[in-house]
């Protein structure tokens, strides 16, 4: 098969053509052909030899890979440079030279330089130290990132840093001495923390002296900074970090993003079906993100994602919980737990914000099974209690009989609050009995039993959809039992 090379000038020649044979056509006695794939079968045995394509043998070459190695054929590949002929090369020590992949270590060439036409980037002198390698214990390279005269150097196990343009000499203690060198790259020194940025390149993102990525394999997310690494997974959210990086690890081609938002001052990551924002200023995770971005970076003061074959321009307009067209509610759980060591009845829930918050559902904790035989006045206690949706103060709102009602919140002095309604069986003394004309499903009894109540909030579907929505403080109403 002929190959067809565009050069800028004639100046190349073909080198080297290697040959290994992987398949044959055997000869049978009646003249006809059948394919044999090493390793092949000779005279009803089996031999993983090659055969002889040269002398026939009863083989006809039928599939064979080539190798072709290509060389300038001027030094330095100048145009009217000394040229160079076919010959040995003393540099070839094998027969069969093929490409070697040194995942654990990089190379540069000779300098590029477009404002006095130096460009020596074909060049990659042997005879000079143009290599650097790093521990292959900590697994392959997957990410380089220059910052200042320092090369930072990701592993899968391990984050190291070189030197550029300077070289490092270690004392007697073994402390670091850094002095000027002609080396690119100097001897690369390891942070202190056995972590690495596992196979996800992807969820690298930097801003101002911190640098950000996740290490699968360890279940943690990571911050380079000027005292070195630090687990910001740790911060509340250990084990959600370790629970989700167990589940990709059981998933293919489920890839971690990351990018900075410039805009809220937060670090981005995706896993899998969830965004998650952490902000430096409070060390914390602060939210839970619906959008499910392919690449996402900042610019001149703002955040954009890539997603759906377009850009993205985020904090761009008025419409709020829309994201790429495709409006999603928000949602927030709260856990009130007063006086913890108490069993208690929860009436009511109150909060202050904007209108528009419903409640999703409401549970009190499982009290567990009680088979005391000499107490069967207990009955069964195991019983998991929630309360019944809240609606919001808007589509809450009904008439019956030329009477206005609000099934869900009402509200008060600028404070909404809504009764919890039991939305299943309940043990005699649990509950405190409410009345009033509700629609059925809210005309249940009142309050529900337990040592904590925990309660989800969500934007409902009607009420200023486009607009924003606050919480300022969220409570309950409760007695002790």
């Amino acid at each position: 098969m002929a190959t067809t090379l565009e050069i800028s000038y004639f100046n190349s020649f073909w080198l080297k053509r290697l040959k290994n044979a992987t398949q044959f056509q055997e000869r049978k006695p009646d003249g006809t052909l059948e394919l044999v794939t090493a390793p092949f079968s000779v005279g009803g045995g089996t031999t993983t030899g090659t055969p002889d394509i040269t002398t026939g043998d009863g083989y006809i070459d039928s599939n064979v890979n080539e190798d072709w190695f290509i060389e300038e054929a001027r030094i330095e590949g100048g145009f009217n440079n000394a040229s160079v002929d076919f010959g040995n090369k003393a540099y070839i020590v094998e027969e069969e030279a093929r490409q070697e992949r040194r995942k654990n270590a990089i190379i540069y060439s000779g300098v590029y330089n477009s404002k006095n036409g130096i460009n020596n980037s074909n060049q990659f002198p042997i005879g000079e130290d143009i290599t650097r390698a790093v521990d292959p214990a900590s697994g392959s390279i997957q990410k380089l990132f220059a910052e200042n005269t320092n090369l930072v150097i990701f592993q899968e196990r391990k984050v190291n840093r070189a030197p550029i343009d300077k070289d490092v000499v270690f004392t007697q203690e073994g402390q670091p001495l850094t002095t000027n060198s002609t080396l690119v790259v100097g001897t690369p020194s390891p942070f202190e923390g056995n972590f690495g940025i596992s196979e996800d390149p992807t969820s690298f993102a930097t801003y101002g002296y911190f640098k950000y990525f996740t290490d699968r394999d360890r279940g943690v997310v990571m911050q380079l900074g000027p005292n070195g690494l630090s687990e910001i997974s740790n911060f509340g959210m250990i084990d959600y970090f370790r629970d989700t990086f167990n589940s990709l690890n059981s998933l293919s081609n489920q890839e971690i993003t990351g990018g900075y938002d410039v805009f809220q001052k937060n670090y981005v990551v995706t896993l899998a079906s969830q965004t998650l924002h952490y902000d430096t200023s409070v060390n914390g995770w602060v939210s839970f993100q619906t959008y499910i971005p392919d690449l996402s970076t900042s610019l001149q003061g703002e955040y954009y994602t890539f997603a759906k074959n377009g850009i993205w321009k985020h904090y761009s307009n008025n419409k709020y919980n829309t994201f790429y067209d495709e409006y999603r509610k928000s949602s927030v759980t709260f856990v009130f737990n007063p006086q913890p060591t108490l069993t208690k009845t929860f009436k009511t829930v109150e909060y202050a914000g904007s209108n528009g918050w419903q409640v999703d559902f409401s549970t009190v904790d499982y009290t567990g099974t009680d088979t005391n035989p000499q107490q069967p006045g207990l009955g069964e206690t195991d019983l998991e209690q929630q309360g019944n949706r809240i609606l919001s103060y808007d589509e809450g709102f009904y008439t019956n009989a030329g009477i206005n009602y609000r099934a869900g919140f009402d509200r008060k002095q600028n404070k909404y609050y809504a009764p919890i309604k039991a939305n299943n069986a309940t043990l005699p003394g649990q509950v405190i009995l409410g009345g009033g004309i509700v629609p059925n499903e809210y005309s249940n009894s009142s309050g529900i039993k337990g040592m904590y109540l925990t309660v989800t909030f969500s934007t409902d579907n009607a009420t200023f959809r486009n607009d924003a929505k606050q919480l300022f403080s969220v409570s309950s109403n409760y007695n002790n039992r």
